[in-house]
């Protein structure tokens, strides 16, 4: 189902509880500009006002996933202006904020080229889906520059200080297999399969109760940032918290009896 574009260089589809958010600017590599900042941003809404989804797919339309920032047509519009540019950056990074802080999951589904900015977008999303070419690298030192919108920070996080450091200091990109082994990609798919593979994950999430996911990936997140005692202090609170979920009493009565859970409690 076809869900209202808030820009013609986000494509949003809305497929059985999923949406999917295809960036459109092929002929540019589905490099970031402002106009594709309103559509991902528009796509951030849909899911923040809606129950009905439990997950977003992230993928690019074309040889590429995301070239990242369309750093031509921004000097062609600032004139090489700093302050244009550091809008934009702040731009950029708040959108991706966003997107990290979704409630439910985000899969990135990556197919060719994920550079700079592009990294930086598969970096905010839970899960990787990567075809077997797919490239992945931080680029940023190749041209002088420096991350503005979190690969020194998710990317570290995501494969270790030194893995990160040799992204980020030589500028080279990964393999999908390379990063598989580090750790940030989740899954590699073969050449034409990339959707498929993606959809055969969605279906193994959507059986799961959304409540659950939810917290889980709150807690997996908020731990990044707190002392051990204090992340594992939260985890028991949250389960206290869920104990009364319909979603909990309905997987215990399911374990019971021995069949699949339905869940349908709190979204």
């Amino acid at each position: 189902m076809s869900v209202n574009q808030a820009s013609s260089c986000v494509n949003l589809t809305a497929e059985a509880g999923v949406l999917w958010v295809e960036l459109n600017r092929p002929d540019s590599m589905n490099a970031i500009d402002e106009e594709m900042l309103v559509g991902l941003n528009g796509a951030i809404d849909e899911i923040e006002r809606s129950s009905q989804y439990h997950a977003l797919v992230l993928t690019g339309r074309g040889r590429a996933f995301c070239a990242g920032v369309d750093l031509g047509k921004v000097l062609d519009q600032t004139s090489g202006d700093w302050a244009g540019i550091s809008a934009l950056l702040h731009k950029v990074g708040a959108s991706f904020n966003r997107l990290a802080r979704l409630p439910v999951p985000v899969i990135a589904a990556v197919n060719g080229i994920a550079v700079a900015g592009g990294l930086e977008l598969v970096l905010c999303c839970d899960l990787v889906v990567a075809t077997r070419s797919a490239r992945l690298g931080d680029a940023h030192a190749n041209y002088g520059l420096i991350p503005g919108a979190g690969s020194s920070v998710r990317l570290t996080r995501r494969i270790g200080v030194n893995r990160a450091k040799q992204m980020l200091f030589t500028g080279d990109p990964a393999s999908a297999q390379d990063l598989f082994e580090a750790g940030l990609v989740n899954q590699i798919a073969e050449e034409g399969q990339l959707l498929e593979q993606t959809r055969r994950l969605l279906e193994r999430l959507a059986g799961k109760s959304r409540s659950s996911l939810r917290l889980m990936k709150a807690l997996v997140d908020e731990s990044m940032d707190l002392p051990l005692e204090a992340a594992l202090r939260a985890e028991l609170l949250a389960f206290e918290a869920h104990s009364h979920s319909p979603d909990l009493l309905e997987g215990l009565r399911a374990f019971r009896e021995k069949r699949p859970p339905r869940f349908n409690g709190p979204k």
